[in-house]
């Protein structure tokens, strides 16, 4: 018995609609990601405040990170980034972000614009070699507005790309 569908694979009309398809389904795929993306650095964010919050008033000594990485691995089996290395560039992060009176509105607007729209990976290297928070923008800006990956932003940075 032949097949009686009609062979609309073939059909310009198909291979069209199929093309737009393709992009939807992509560009849905890199909008969730980023918003995986910017609700995680929003948890890593509240995270370092909570972790440097507590640190300053509980004096858990130095045995905290390794015990709060642990528990939180215990609760979580199947999420990555507790591990003792992660949390501590959690509160780097927001401590880095968050310096001196120089971050009001102004500042924290831009943060909210910007920080939460690249990825982890990029904060810890950026917050591992500049100096000020206004270098650090600097490169969160370029990284957003040129899609930098994380080794053109390393290649960048080392070879102090911002004229600074």
């Amino acid at each position: 018995m032949k097949n009686s569908l009609p062979n609309f694979s073939h059909s310009e009309e198909y291979k069209s609609w199929i093309l737009e398809l393709k992009q939807k389904i992509r560009q849905c795929q890199i909008k969730a990601a980023i918003k995986v993306n910017t609700e995680l650095l929003k948890l890593y964010w509240q995270m370092g405040k909570d972790i440097n919050e507590k640190s300053l008033v509980a004096k858990w000594g130095a045995g905290f990170f390794n015990k709060l990485s642990r528990d939180l691995k215990a609760e979580f089996p199947d999420m990555t980034g507790f591990s003792v290395t992660n949390l501590k560039y959690i509160k780097r992060f927001y401590l880095f972000y968050n310096q001196s009176d120089i971050i009001r509105q102004q500042l924290v607007d831009e943060i909210e614009l910007s920080i939460f729209k690249i990825p982890w990976s990029h904060h810890i290297y950026i917050i591992s070699k500049c100096k000020t928070m206004k270098e650090a923008l600097f490169y969160v800006n370029q990284t957003m507005e040129n899609g930098w990956s994380r080794s053109i932003l390393e290649h960048n940075i080392d070879s102090d790309y911002s004229g600074n």
